[in-house]
């Protein structure tokens, strides 16, 4: 069991990463089906406030994606999702909590945010959203945990992918090239 932990400790911490956000993410929309006033439907009820006139809670159901763009699109809505999460599995074989943090669990994140609303989509055939957020006239549009989560880790992968590679590259390099000097010195 100890050789199977140390062989796979950092697909065991992603996993736990992304179950963990998941489990959040359905336990949230569980209680909001259950407890929250619901914004759809013919009797829409009026939202929970809980900061008056900035932050909102309801029951909201999106039949698209992001701001309920592409509704009843079976391509994007269920094809992408399953595409993104092959994707995702593939740069998950990359993951090392030690010298990539930044996108290792920006990857979990993406897994569990798009894990999280496509069961939504597969159970229900719709995602459910729940926090709102109101500035002025303008209400933001609803969202939930799995798209939090999905944003997060968008933005932490690009972090790592734009500021944090080409340092990991050098230092590699830098290595190899220290390791391939030493080596010469020993031949010589």
């Amino acid at each position: 069991m100890k050789a199977f932990i140390t062989k796979y400790k950092y697909y065991l911490i992603g996993a736990i990463i992304s179950l963990s956000v998941i489990g959040l993410d359905q336990l949230t929309k569980w209680l909001t089906r259950l407890y929250l006033p619901n914004q759809y439907g013919p009797f829409t009820e009026p939202a929970l406030k809980i900061i008056p006139g900035f932050f909102h809670l309801v029951e909201h159901h999106n039949y698209g994606v992001s701001w309920s763009s592409f509704e009843n699109n079976v391509f994007i809505l269920y094809v992408v999702p399953i595409i993104a999460l092959i994707v995702f599995g593939y740069f998950f074989t990359k993951v090392d909590f030690k010298s990539k943090k930044f996108y290792s669990i920006g990857l979990a994140l993406m897994i569990a945010g798009t894990l999280g609303n496509f069961i939504d989509r597969i159970s229900f055939g719709y995602v459910i959203d729940f926090l709102q957020f109101i500035f002025g006239s303008y209400v933001y549009p609803t969202f939930n945990v799995a798209d939090m989560s999905l944003i997060t880790g968008v933005i932490m992968f690009a972090i790592d992918i734009l500021f944090f590679e080409d340092r990991r590259l050098k230092q590699l390099k830098s290595e190899s090239e220290t390791s391939l000097n030493h080596e010469n010195n020993e031949n010589n």
